[in-house]
């Protein structure tokens, strides 16, 4: 057909469906919540799992992170005020490095509690003991100063950095970088400040809202190895040599076989599971499989209002083909061929649904904006949702709209005619 023969179609199309404005937007409602809901289900889930893949890269594909965990009987132990030894080792942590292939290097870290005090104000820190190597596993944005070099370690300087929130809270009013902290019983001299990056249950997150970082040799000669803690009357008391190793590895394609190797290690040397193996890389594959699957079902839900908007497009314009028979008994009288009248009552269906389409599409933006605003969590509007659901919308012009406009052309031009 001539492009002028379409557009003249279209121009009848519409002015039939404006003579019946009222029928119409209520034919587009089903399309335009169908498509508004597409889109608003896709960036709702786009939102939720690209903050947790986020976070997941966030301590790299390349990495294993290896923790510490307390089992079980230690935690009855401690009712009974005994000491608790369990967790990573510092053997450990040179097996993994001298014994295992494609270990790059392995970073190890204590994690114990102290208040922080300067003048008046004093804070619970929670110290976080390790090398300088922490900060190329684990990077982080440097606010003010410098992070921890190995120069401090191999000195075994009482320096410290501490996290934006913790500056925040402890030197308020005071110098930032080379003022004196004082942490247990020694004073520490802030060298640094680096934003903290907390996780939302992804993955066990490396920070923490008020992390101060020492050289792991300064802790080891200050703290020791025994933590106590009282609370509610009660005391408990721990030995744990390492809280975190973290393990980079030389090349992605072995980060999952080093992994159960390390598994298999620790297994051998540890006689209790106290200790998790954590791999990002796995998290990730599984967390992209996962929004896949969210995606697909969020997808289907939202394509059945969809199809009860085509459901009503189809009966619509089936009203329509039974008010219009004498109009069409005559366009065939006076030379109209079928494929015309097919054609017409296409473009009819496909201008409801592209209409109900492009509101959808308008109402499904507005949606996540929302929920951005009022309840804070992340949304993403994906490219491919508004390109799929608008397409979707004018299919369904196309697929609900053919029957009644073949009915219409099937129709005997004398019964037509004839018909009141």
């Amino acid at each position: 057909m001539k492009p002028l023969g379409v557009v003249r179609h279209l121009r009848i199309g519409v002015k039939d469906l404006l003579m019946h404005k009222l029928r119409s937007m209520l034919t587009m409602l089903g399309v335009v919540f169908g498509v508004g809901s597409v889109v608003a289900m896709l960036a709702v889930g786009e939102g939720a799992s690209s903050q947790a893949l986020a976070e997941i890269r966030k301590l790299g594909s390349h990495n294993i992170l290896l923790s510490s965990v307390k089992p079980v009987e230690e935690e009855t132990q401690q009712q009974r005020s005994e000491l608790a030894v369990y967790g990573l080792l510092y053997e450990d942590e040179t097996r993994i490095r001298e014994t295992i292939p494609h270990v790059r290097r392995t970073v190890p870290a204590r994690m114990l509690r102290r208040d922080g005090v300067l003048g008046e104000r004093r804070l619970e820190l929670r110290i976080v003991a390790t090398t300088p190597d922490w900060f190329d596993l684990v990077r982080r944005e440097i606010l003010a100063g410098r992070i921890l070099s190995a120069r401090d370690a191999m000195r075994s300087a009482p320096v410290c950095v501490l996290t934006e929130s913790g500056a925040r809270r402890l030197l308020a009013g005071a110098h930032t970088v080379g003022e004196r902290v004082r942490i247990g019983s020694e004073l520490f001299e802030v060298v640094g400040i680096i934003r903290e990056e907390m996780g939302s249950g992804a993955i066990e997150s490396p920070d923490q809202e008020f992390d101060v970082y020492l050289p792991l040799e300064v802790a080891q000669r200050l703290f020791g190895e025994v933590s106590v803690r009282h609370s509610q009357g009660s005391r408990e008391m721990e030995r744990v040599e390492l809280h975190r190793i973290l393990v980079e590895i030389d090349a992605i394609e072995h980060v999952e076989s080093v992994a159960a190797a390390i598994e298999t290690m620790l297994a051998r040397f540890h006689r209790k599971t106290d200790y998790r193996v954590s791999v990002p890389l796995a998290l990730l594959r599984q967390a992209e499989a996962t929004k896949r699957t969210f995606n697909i079902v969020l997808g289907s839900i939202a394509g059945i209002s969809l199809l009860v908007g085509g459901i009503g497009i189809m009966n619509i314009m089936l009203a329509s083909v039974t008010e219009r028979t004498r109009e069409i008994g005559i366009r065939r009288a006076i030379g109209a061929r079928r494929r015309q009248i097919i054609v017409q009552f296409l473009i009819e269906a496909i201008v409801l649904s592209g209409m109900g389409g492009i509101i959808g599409l308008a109402l499904g933006a507005l949606i996540p904006a929302l929920i951005t605003r009022f309840s804070g969590m992340p949304t993403v509007i994906p490219l491919y949702s508004l390109v799929l659901s608008f397409g979707i919308s004018a299919l369904i012009g196309v697929v609900f709209g053919l029957y009644p406009a073949y009915r219409a052309a099937m129709l005997d031009p004398i019964a037509a005619l004839r018909h009141e």
